[in-house]
């Protein structure tokens, strides 16, 4: 059985219409004051800045956003005899999930937009509920258990990363035989220091990004091509040389 590790950045799904955050169009280089409506600190300490994110929530392309040929195509080869596939993924919008990759097998470091948590009590409940209330008029929908300030499942700016699910994830990194660093700048620690870890260890590095990343010269393949139709014929590739 080969192992094979993917971590996902936000190019994976550009191409089923949402914008990443540090490429040359990405959000925070058009608008650098909106990491403030994703920054823990400000989000916790201003009702406006809350007020804004959850305009920001409702108006998101996630939730008209569909799987596209790159999430298919990992969840294709976890389908096929003789290889294991983990996700460890940097994005929050489900995407891996819908395309049919089982979520015990995805990994979400950054947490999910699909949920939302209380910021006191941290009761989780489904983003939409919320949502549905902000449709209703409350521009700031409190905790319905306590009245604490609810905020997205995701890991904020001025927030650290899980532990336990960065533990999961450094596990899978060492034990893969390949691992695929995918729509990633490769920038943003510590989940970018998982592709130089993975290498260390042995398995076999391979980039898929637009730019280039930090790592690209410790892989033994990189590809420029879009993900959306590079990944497929990759990931055909690597099934066939598994065989």
């Amino acid at each position: 059985m080969t192992l094979v590790a993917f971590l996902s950045g936000a190019g994976i799904s550009t191409d089923s219409g949402i914008p990443d955050y540090r490429g040359p169009n990405g959000l925070w280089r058009r608008d650098p004051e909106a990491e403030k409506l994703v920054t823990y600190d400000y989000y916790m300490a201003d009702p406006e800045i809350r007020r804004r994110s959850w305009r920001m929530r409702r108006d998101s392309a996630t939730w008209r956003a569909e799987p596209n040929a790159a999430h298919h195509a990992v969840a294709e080869l976890d389908r096929q005899p003789g290889v294991a596939v983990r996700v460890i993924t940097q994005n929050v919008d489900g995407l891996h999930q819908l395309a049919g990759l089982p979520s015990r097998k995805v990994i979400e470091l950054h947490g999910t937009a699909r949920t939302v948590t209380c910021t006191r009590c941290h009761v989780r409940s489904p983003m939409a509920e919320a949502l549905a209330r902000v449709e209703a008029g409350e521009e700031d929908p409190p905790c319905a258990q306590c009245g604490g300030i609810l905020k997205s499942a995701t890991v904020m700016f001025g927030e650290r990363l899980d532990p336990e699910v960065l533990g999961q994830a450094m596990a899978i990194t060492k034990a893969c035989e390949v691992f695929l660093a995918v729509g990633t700048t490769l920038q943003v620690q510590p989940a970018a220091s998982l592709a130089g870890i993975a290498a260390e260890h042995g398995a076999r590095l391979i980039v898929v990004n637009a730019e280039p990343t930090p790592y690209d010269e410790l892989a033994e393949e990189v590809v420029r091509e879009p993900i959306g139709t590079a990944l497929p014929s990759l990931l055909k590739r690597l099934t066939d040389a598994t065989r």
